[in-house]
């Protein structure tokens, strides 16, 4: 294994356990494309490899079912998840986030959502924080003119508003901690610019291509999706953003193919082995 890449796996152990997110991540980057179900025990193989038990597998997968985020089937004795239908939503509105180039013009509007009830705030809050919105006080929603509505905010009152003015801009600044998110971009770039480094001057294994893509995607996923992707020019002119999307595109075009091997050769569904990878795969941070 590659010494960078061992670092980002010690780093990792030092977190509190992450092992739900990253089965979502394993999920929505590598099993969805490839037909969407898989066997437990793939997962499990997986998962030996950055050392998290067994057990604590077990655990998440039964917890991300009763949450309504995974379906189980058993066939004989072994069992086949896939992700439900509010992880599929979920996973369809992350996907155009992490993958999809992000815009560029500014139309000079934005939607405003406004959720009265606290039980309705509750409800909508993650799925609104994971479609690009923020929010610069309770009940109120913000972000640029075109965000697609997530269905948990569709008791909320929809507006559309110009923000040409320094008010309007303000409103925006003041809705998404930014300089929070510049520092996780930071940290990014800074965990995987030597992997970046390693693998141009060397070739992956299939196992450690797909562990350093799996893990890739997981600590990219946390740092955009609560990234509004504003327009440049409503951007601050250091954003380390666009610099972090492009080491995160450049690692993933060097391992998409090895790691993809690798579920060829270990990855099970309910009829056997994985189905062919989704055409839509090479289409991810403009690979075609």
């Amino acid at each position: 294994m590659p010494p960078p890449l061992s670092r980002i796996i010690r780093e990792l152990k030092h977190e509190p356990s992450r092992t739900g997110s990253i089965v979502i991540t394993v999920f929505g980057d590598a099993i969805v494309p490839r037909g969407g179900s898989v066997w437990l025990g793939t997962l499990l193989e997986f998962f030996a490899t950055i050392d998290v038990d067994a057990g604590v597998v077990r655990t998440a997968m039964s917890r991300l079912a009763s949450d309504g985020w995974l379906e189980r089937t058993k066939v004989g004795r072994n069992s086949f998840y896939r992700l439900a239908g509010q992880g599929r939503q979920t996973f369809d509105i992350a996907t155009r986030h992490i993958y999809d180039p992000p815009p560029s013009v500014w139309s000079g509007r934005f939607e405003l959502l406004l959720i009265g009830g606290a039980e309705d705030r509750d409800a909508a809050r993650e799925a609104l924080k994971n479609a690009g919105f923020g929010s610069p006080m309770p009940g109120v929603w913000v972000a640029p003119s075109g965000v697609p509505i997530p269905e948990e905010a569709a008791c909320a009152i929809r507006l559309e508003v110009s923000a040409e003015d320094d008010s309007g801009r303000r409103l925006l600044a003041e809705s998404w901690p930014l300089d929070r998110t510049a520092l996780a971009y930071l940290k990014f770039i800074k965990t995987f610019a030597p992997l970046r480094d390693w693998i141009t001057q060397r070739s992956l294994g299939a196992a450690d291509a797909f562990t350093a893509r799996i893990l890739l995607i997981h600590h990219y996923r946390r740092v955009v999706l609560p990234d509004p992707l504003l327009p440049t020019a409503l951007l601050p002119a250091d954003w380390p953003g666009g610099a972090a999307r492009q080491l995160c595109g450049e690692i993933y075009r060097a391992l998409l193919a090895p790691s993809e091997q690798w579920l060829d050769r270990h990855g099970t569904c309910e009829s056997g082995p994985l189905p062919a990878v989704a055409a839509t795969l090479r289409q991810r941070f403009g690979l075609e």
